[in-house]
């Protein structure tokens, strides 16, 4: 059994590992415009997940999309540049810019001027995509436009073919949300569920309703299985509520709620005006003459007026459960079309399960707490939540528009105030509208109290430069700041490269900032270094303009233990798919992948070096080999897990001492 386990494994990290991804396929038509003019439409269709680089991307970005016509015979003329749909610009953190990219399809179009009878027209379309975990090296692609005899065309499209791509891989498709993510969607919205059952809009019913099921039924069984419809029916309302929202927005918004501007500002007002409810400013109802007639349909009886009565629960519970409904689905719909249904069917779950679980074991009722004021501070406490959480939307767009307005210490100062005001709250220090008179603080609640006030002094030293790695994903990034490298930096003292260090540089190598790891980025180099000092080898396949290197970089090797292995145990070698520097003429070679084909450029001999050797051409892609160029451990893709990281790289060293 263990073998066979074992075989699996192996099968399973073969095809994760060892993939061409080759997401954008090309195709040309030829349009007419005039007897002399013609357009030359590229058109890209790209896999779910990927995107396309705009033709215009900011010095310093990723590759921009780059189109070249071979006119060796001066049989037409270049009208303007080539034009583009118009895609989607966002900022991006990692590289400080706006970028602009395509999803699915993108259209290119260039107008010409023909001087004499050509066909065809040849050239070549340049690009670079990526996804969610990774990125290809830029690829080049040969492009055909056929131009037939003009006494034979019409005012439409001549001619329409398929570009096949420069390798003989397959292609594939963007792996689904992870599983991780959408259990992590459903165990948050079921926590957000339970927080909701304990609101003076819920918690009372349950009582309330659990008895009258016992009392109408005829026996006990027909009151468990009418509470156990009565908790399905909660359930298929709200998935239903999840299911509309995914139809109605579809994938292509849901996915844009991160970056786009006027949602993120919509979202910011919308959770104030949640978290005004919460706090007693106002209540939310929906008009009541949707309860009354929901009422009506319930004394029906049987399953339609069950139904109705779970749908009488959720109208009038929706003061309290509303703002909880509303922020969970905004969250949940940045992931993926499923996360809304995910989401809705853990929030019901946690709803639907105390009416069943009651109805089973009615004597449970008893224990039961009674309703009272603390009801009121669960509804507080959420609204104070609800209010952290709107200024992290208000910071995407203020991110987005690069207004500087809303840079790190300021959105850490808010959240300081935010959740120091809760502390005082439970504290008793502060009092809100419908809260009862504090006689004396319970054991619960002065131990949250704790809780809060601990995490607010643990945000403080953020406003000096502190990563606050608890929340890192939630403040704007460390270089979105007044001091970005914190306050008090000064150049000598925080990763400066003394002489010293530059002194025990080897030939072919240098330190990367800021923590001065010792890097090649020329493989035979490193290889011999490598030999030279007794150490394996780590290759980093990556790019300057890979997105998810930068976040590896910038999250996990920065982890002391992690940084420790770089610095100390491994050689490591870093080699960039997309440099572009050409390579010198002795060095240029025919490419084995791509017949006919040279290899010009320092990155596709990198790039044709990982496509050979380990079957995938993505970065980032991490190698720990020895002195024989073999594999001492399974090569890794992007794992942002610090653990799961540190763990492959402990185990790969280990290996390599152990031969």
């Amino acid at each position: 059994m263990k073998c066979f386990l074992s075989l699996i494994i192996l099968l399973v990290n073969t095809i994760t590992y060892s993939q061409i991804y080759e997401p954008v396929k090309w195709t040309t038509k030829v349009e007419k415009v005039s007897d002399t003019e013609y357009k030359l439409i590229s058109k890209a269709s790209i896999q779910n997940g990927w995107h396309l680089y705009s033709q215009n991307v900011p010095e310093d970005g990723p590759i921009p999309t780059t189109f070249t016509y071979n006119n060796a015979e001066a049989s037409f003329t270049l009208v303007g540049d080539t034009k583009e749909e118009e895609g989607h610009t966002v900022n991006d953190p990692v590289f400080e810019m706006e970028i602009t990219f395509f999803e699915k399809t993108a259209t290119f179009e260039q107008l010409i001027k023909v001087t004499r009878d050509v066909s065809p027209i040849k050239g070549f379309v340049e690009f670079m995509v990526c996804d969610d975990t990774r990125c290809l090296p830029p690829t080049e692609v040969d492009l055909v436009f056929n131009i037939l005899d003009k006494s034979k065309q019409g005012n439409a499209v001549v001619d329409s073919s398929e570009i096949q791509p420069n390798n003989d891989s397959e292609s594939s498709s963007k792996p689904k949300k992870s599983e991780e993510g959408l259990w992590t969607i459903f165990f948050i919205a079921f926590f957000s569920g339970f927080l909701a059952l304990l609101t003076p809009c819920v918690f009372p019913l349950i009582p309330m309703t659990v008895s009258f099921f016992i009392k109408q039924s005829k026996n006990k069984s027909t009151g468990i299985k009418n509470a156990v419809i009565y908790g399905v029916s909660i359930i298929i309302i709200y998935v239903v509520l999840g299911t509309l929202v995914s139809l109605v927005f579809g994938p292509d918004a849901l996915n844009a709620f991160s970056t786009n501007v006027w949602f993120n500002v919509a979202f910011f007002l919308l959770l104030l005006v949640f978290a005004a409810s919460f706090l007693g400013a106002f209540e939310l109802v929906l008009p009541y003459s949707w309860a009354n007639k929901v009422d009506k349909q319930a004394d029906r009886g049987g399953l339609i007026g069950i139904f109705f009565m779970a749908l009488a629960l959720a109208i009038v519970s929706f003061s309290c459960t509303g703002p909880i409904v509303g922020t969970l689905l905004v969250k949940a719909a940045g992931g993926s079309q499923v996360g809304p249904i995910v989401g809705m069917l853990g929030f019901s779950l946690a709803i639907a399960l105390p009416f069943a679980l009651f109805a089973a074991f009615p004597g449970w009722l008893n224990s039961l707490p009674k309703s009272g004021g603390w009801l009121n501070t669960v509804k507080v406490v959420l609204g104070f939540l609800e209010l952290a959480l709107a200024f992290k939307f208000l910071s995407n767009a203020d991110l987005v528009l690069q207004l500087h307005w809303l840079e790190r210490e300021v959105f850490i100062a808010i959240w300081i105030a935010i959740f120091g005001a809760l502390a005082f709250y439970l504290f008793g220090k502060i009092q809100l509208p419908h809260d009862s008179p504090i006689t004396h603080i319970s054991v619960g609640r002065l131990s949250l109290g704790l809780v809060v006030l601990s995490f607010t002094i643990y945000m403080i030293p953020g406003l000096w430069g502190a990563p606050l790695n608890l929340i890192s994903a939630l403040p704007p990034p460390q270089h979105y700041s007044e001091s970005p490298y914190g306050v008090g930096y000064t150049q000598l003292g925080f990763g400066n490269v003394t002489s010293e260090n530059h002194d025990k540089v080897p030939e072919g190598a240098h330190l990367m900032p800021p923590h001065n790891i010792l890097a090649f980025n020329d493989y035979h180099k490193g290889l011999a270094y490598a030999k030279k000092v007794g150490k394996p080898i780590m290759i980093d396949f990556t790019g300057h303009a890979c997105v998810n290197c930068r976040k590896m970089e910038q999250n996990v090797w920065v982890k002391p233990k992690v940084l420790d292995i770089l610095k100390n145990d491994v050689v490591l070698i870093s080699l960039y798919l997309d440099d572009k520097r050409k390579l010198e003429d002795d060095e240029v070679v025919d490419s084995k992948l791509k017949p006919g084909k040279k290899l010009k450029y320092i990155g596709q001999k990198w790039s044709e070096l990982q496509t050979i050797n380990y079957k995938t051409n993505s970065q980032p892609f991490y190698v720990l080999m020895n002195h024989n160029e073999e594999n001492l451990i399974e090569p890794v893709a992007y794992t942002p897990d610090v653990e799961e990281y540190y763990e492959w790289l402990i185990e790969g060293t280990s290996n390599f001492k152990n031969k």
